[in-house]
């Protein structure tokens, strides 16, 4: 049974699309979509270039996450370092591992998929990719100037079961932390992290070069 609970793509016949707005790396597309039953309706959703996340845990089960501000909650969220997948078709590995570099000055030597999700299917079409990456060192050279948000953000090194407790308790709400402390947490529960995928498994929702 479990086998056979799995997503499978599909795509429903758009009569018209437009694109009303298109911002610096985002933009809003307006689909005329044809229903099963023939009526065509408007969905309106954002189309993102992608996501990767890493979930960094030190040899003490601590992971490595950043507060910063997010304006569009009004809030000071507490996360794992993330980024854009900058350019179309790029590996999310290499991406990953450039943002953990720039946003901690950090390089880890064992990467693997922990999980992939899309944020918010009824409005948007962003996918992210979650890495767990291990036996961390600081990185070599300079550290990344960072600006805007990232210039006022603060970093800790928290253990992973105070991670998972403040989600269950309703204290971090950050969709990448929360979906990557919680499967890391299952997968530890349930065979290891020797069970998880490699750092080059497919990501049918964004196709790239290995």
């Amino acid at each position: 049974m479990g086998n056979d609970i799995v997503d499978t793509p599909e795509s429903w016949e758009v009569v018209a699309s437009r694109t009303p707005f298109e911002g610096a790396k985002t933009s809003v597309k307006s689909d005329q979509v044809r229903m099963p039953d023939s009526s065509v309706v408007r969905r309106d959703y954002q189309v993102h270039p992608g996501s990767v996340c890493v979930l960094a845990l030190d040899e003490e089960e601590r992971v490595l996450v950043l507060k910063q501000f997010r304006h569009p909650v009004r809030h000071r969220l507490w996360e794992l370092p993330a980024g854009l997948l900058d350019v179309a078709g790029e590996n999310p590995l290499h991406a990953a591992q450039r943002e953990l570099y720039e946003e901690a000055h950090v390089k880890a030597e064992d990467w693997r998929v922990l999980a992939d999700f899309f944020t918010s299917p009824g409005g948007s079409d962003e996918a992210v990719r979650i890495f767990l990456a291990r036996d961390l060192a600081e990185a070599e050279g300079e550290r990344y100037v960072v600006s805007e948000e990232e210039a006022d953000m603060e970093l800790a090194r928290v253990p992973l079961g105070d991670l998972v407790r403040g989600v269950l308790a309703g204290r971090l709400g950050n969709p990448g932390l929360v979906t990557g402390v919680l499967a890391l947490s299952a997968a530890l529960a349930s065979g290891g992290v020797e069970s998880l995928r490699p750092p080059l498994a497919p990501w049918p929702a964004r196709p790239y070069e290995a």
